[in-house]
């Protein structure tokens, strides 16, 4: 798999063989999500509006939102709430920002809706206030006096305007109609600089923001939510433990074909023999909390291994293991005495080894032409400190391993070690899964007819 890409089946497989152990890990994200939700209580945010009238820009509007979070107005709003000390703490639950319509909306972050109503409430206020405070006590008395002495001088000017109107012959001479209408003209634009006078004058503005009713009270916790950090803790923990198992599988670096575990191991390949594919049994040092533990979460079975063939009786692979015991008959010219070589902890190998060994002395005891005395003694050798029984008796070691299962730094070490003990590799054995024929498990073919498929002929010739 690791040359291959990522398919669907791929992750179904990962699920359909890990679903214990992804649903621990789903269910301990959950826990740490709710145990990130008692550290951190939920907050409730209500939100204020105020009303700016008049024309502004848009920097001017941004600058009001500035000078609603600032301390001067945060602080006053903390000590009309009865907060001790300064608005310090209040200042990163509090947020403002203008809006669409001359609207600064300004937002109270708290532990209870109430008091985040509470505080979005006050800090509107104290903000209208500053407001109006700055545009009454803080201007300039000539600037606050200029406008007042301007909109005087206008209103006399409107009335020496009337009066020269009045004064001029109405309707009699084209002159006084002339006069009459640049008066008017005039009283006018005096009208117009007026009213752009008052809109634009800042301290008019200011001083008529309204706040716009009272925060409506939060009806939920503001994200992320107690619900939403359980939901996301087992999510992200289901989602990491499936990306786990991928990336493990993409750097997996075990031979899987039969020519890459025997180019690893030196030997040429006898064969391919089936096993049928049940749990593996338990060891009588497997007995622990640990193992138990392994094999309740799937632990104690490769995922990525192939999914076993739906086909497979007993007949046909009962003539594998027969071509494997031919090929070594013809390999040996001596005794016949060879040492099977198991990796310890490969079950799928260790019980095709027996049933390799059954075979050898069923052909043998049965005095097939051809056949001489075949006499196997099936070893299990641990890989991490591979270890085989020194020389005897025995002529040779023949190894049996399933695919997929060793690295091949593992299998040259069982290689080097029956070197080391004197035996040379004759060969070597690949052991598979197979699912036996529900339906015709009742029937099994007699043992003449196993016999009359494992003639010499078809044991040397073809591939097994």
């Amino acid at each position: 798999m690791n040359d291959d890409t990522i398919r669907l089946v791929t992750i179904g497989r990962v699920l359909r063989r890990r679903w214990r152990l992804l649903t621990v890990l789903a269910v301990v994200g959950a826990l740490v999500g709710y145990g990130a939700s008692v550290l951190f209580p939920p907050r409730y945010t209500a939100t204020a509006s105020v009303l700016l009238p008049g024309q502004w820009e848009d920097r001017e509007l941004l600058t009001q939102a500035e000078i609603a979070t600032s301390s001067a107005v945060v602080d006053r709003a903390a000590a009309s709430l009865g907060r001790r000390g300064d608005g310090g703490e209040l200042r990163d639950r509090v947020g403002a920002k203008a809006t669409d319509g001359n609207i600064i909306k300004i937002s109270g972050t708290a532990g209870s809706p109430e008091r985040a109503q509470r505080l979005a409430d006050r800090v509107a206020r104290e903000f209208v206030a500053f407001a109006a405070r700055i545009a009454g006590g803080g201007a300039d008395p000539e600037a606050v006096t200029g406008p007042e002495d301007l909109r005087r001088k206008v209103a006399e000017t409107n009335r020496r305007i009337t009066e020269l109107a009045d004064a001029a012959d109405p309707g009699r001479t084209v002159e006084s109609v002339q006069a009459r209408t640049a008066l008017e003209k005039l009283r006018t634009s005096l009208e117009e600089a007026m009213k752009k006078l008052d809109q634009a004058d800042p301290a008019t503005n200011t001083a008529g923001m309204v706040v716009m009713g009272p925060a409506a009270r939060p009806d939920g916790a503001a994200p992320p939510t107690r619900t939403q950090l359980v939901v996301g803790g087992a999510l992200l923990s289901f989602l990491l433990g499936v990306i786990g198992h991928l990336a493990a599988a993409r750097v997996n670096r075990r031979p899987r074909t039969e020519p890459e575990i025997a180019a690893a191991l030196g030997s040429p390949l006898l064969g391919t023999v089936d096993v049928l594919d049940e749990r593996p049994a338990r060891r009588p040092g497997q007995a622990g909390p640990r193992d138990r533990v392994r094999r309740f979460l799937g632990l104690d079975t490769r995922w990525d291994a192939p999914a076993p063939q739906r086909f497979g009786d007993e007949a046909g692979r009962r003539v594998r293991y027969r071509r494997v015991c031919a090929r070594l008959r013809d390999r040996l010219p001596g005794p016949r005495r060879l040492l099977v070589v198991v990796p310890d902890g490969d079950d799928v190998a260790r019980r095709a080894a027996e049933q390799l060994v059954a075979e050898a002395g069923s052909a043998s005891s049965e005095g097939s032409p051809g056949s001489g005395p075949l006499l196997l003694r099936v070893v299990r050798v641990p890989v991490s400190q591979p270890m085989v029984p020194d020389r005897d008796t025995a002529s040779g070691a023949l190894v049996v391993s399933s695919a997929g299962t060793w690295t091949a730094e593992e299998l040259a070490g069982v290689a080097e070690a029956c070197a080391d003990s004197g035996h040379e590799v004759v060969g070597v054995v690949v052991a598979g899964t197979v699912r036996a024929r529900t339906a015709r498990s009742a029937g099994r073919p007699p043992k003449d007819t196993a016999l009359a498929l494992a003639v010499r002929g078809q044991a040397t010739g073809g591939s097994a």
